[in-house]
């Protein structure tokens, strides 16, 4: 089908085929960012340093990648399409990166771990990369392009929710970590080529005319004139750097403010659960009030929700439960509605002549996401130093406590409300995206 005559709807079974393949994506993902660098220093008996100065430069160089691969996608069409044959070419690459990563030998040193990390990497960004820009070609339809979205999106939480479940399940059980990497590792080798075959087969990629990309200054021109997307991507690096702030000192928070490590499970599981719970409920709200409105009512929810954090002290369980509860209903549109608005803005770019350019437009939508975590570590942990906290030590005092719940609870607030100012009177809705494509049909 082609962008241009595709459905008002994408059939049920389209969808799914279409979002499935998040589910292995997630579920590799989070292992790499929390797992990972414990199970090399404390099983494999790495430097802890090393460990992570590995990790750190290969993420480096796969931010180097992103715009790279999203440009190629976008110039080098084959007779298979412009997305799919990058996709098919990283799948392999990432499960066998994946693979020796969760399942390495007995004695390792840090070149392996680096060696693999990048194939790994590299991978991943073949796939994800193509995938996203294929989600935002399927439909020409505001609303629809939501539900794609959403399709993915509420499978990323699913693997999210395995990745956090499936080890704790297993070492509660007895098993080793080891175990548990190894049976993250069985469900990335098998789901993602049926995952890749489904959508190869079951959606396929849009039929349409190649559009002629413009000479690389006037594309910078015109990519530079997109202020719907200047300003969408600076609402999503703050907000996606508030979501950061809280993922990265979650355990932190749990251990030493709430003194309830062993509910740190839980807590995760019912927060992404509420998520996908509360997904198609957002989407609704999107269809009646347009999707940068409902964006901004999750944010102001969640802000709501989550200035009560700094308040909670030794014991408030259950308090928690409910702020995570709460505040999870707003996690699905956190991450589907703006990978649909990103879209429309990809409509402002080719009405101007920037010839379909939605590799480019989600490799530096990649780069956002990727900044914006290495910037929430960076901005949190010197800050927790100096206020004096110290994760090792038993306990802390009341100020370096205090200092943590703010950074968790209360500085996200802060940057979501920038967030919020950024997306007031956003040019980009309903009735302006219809203006678009018309004058896409006409070029």
């Amino acid at each position: 089908m082609s962008s241009a005559d595709s459905p008002a709807r994408m059939s049920y079974p389209q969808l799914l085929a279409y979002g499935l393949l998040g589910l292995p994506l997630a579920a590799l993902g989070l292992p790499l960012y929390v797992y990972l660098p414990t199970f090399y220093a404390d099983d494999l008996a790495l430097s802890l340093s090393a460990v992570g100065g590995v990790l750190l430069a290969a993420r480096l160089v796969d931010m180097v990648t992103d715009p790279l691969v999203g440009v190629g996608s976008d110039l080098f069409p084959t007779r298979w399409g412009r997305r799919l044959p990058w996709l098919l070419v990283g799948a392999p690459l990432l499960m066998l990166g994946g693979w020796q990563l969760f399942v390495p030998p007995a004695e390792v040193g840090i070149h392996y771990l680096l060696g693999w990390s990048l194939l790994t990497y590299l991978g991943w960004t073949l796939v994800i990369l193509p995938y996203t820009a294929l989600g935002a070609e399927l439909s020409a339809d505001y609303h629809q392009r939501s539900r794609i979205t959403a399709s993915r999106e509420g499978f990323v939480i699913l693997g999210t929710l395995l990745a956090v479940g499936l080890p704790g399940l297993l070492e509660y059980q007895g098993e080793t970590r080891a175990a548990a990497l190894e049976a993250l590792a069985w469900v990335l080798v098998t789901v993602i080529p049926v995952a890749a075959l489904l959508l190869v087969f079951g959606v396929g990629e849009p039929a349409g005319e190649k559009r002629e990309p413009p000479p690389w200054r006037d594309g910078l021109k015109i990519l530079k004139q997109n202020l719907p997307f200047r300003r969408l991507l600076a609402a999503f690096l703050l907000n996606s750097l508030a979501n950061g702030l809280p993922a990265s000192l979650f355990l932190l928070f749990v251990t030493h403010v709430l003194q309830q490590q062993e509910w740190s499970g839980i807590y995760l599981a019912v927060y992404f659960l509420a998520g996908v719970l509360t997904l198609p409920v957002w989407l609704k709200l999107a269809q009646r009030f347009g999707k940068h409105r409902v964006w901004v009512a999750s944010m102001i929810w969640a802000s709501l929700i989550f200035a009560w954090v700094p308040f909670l002290g030794a014991g408030d369980a259950w308090a928690f439960m409910v702020i995570c509860v709460l505040s999870g209903a707003s996690l699905g549109v956190d991450q589907a509605i703006p990978a649909s608005i990103q879209a429309d803005v990809i409509d402002e770019d080719t009405a101007s002549g920037g010839g379909g350019r939605a590799g480019l437009y989600f490799g530096l939508w990649s780069m956002a996401t990727k900044l914006s975590l290495a910037l929430a570590v960076g901005v949190a942990f010197p800050l927790l130093e100096l206020a004096g906290f110290d994760a090792s030590a038993d306990s802390n005092d009341a100020q370096s406590l205090l200092a943590l719940a703010l950074l968790y609870g209360g500085l996200p607030v802060a940057f979501k409300l920038v967030a919020m100012l950024l997306l007031r009177n956003f040019p980009l809705d309903e009735s302006r995206q219809a203006e678009l494509r018309q004058r896409i049909a006409q070029q």
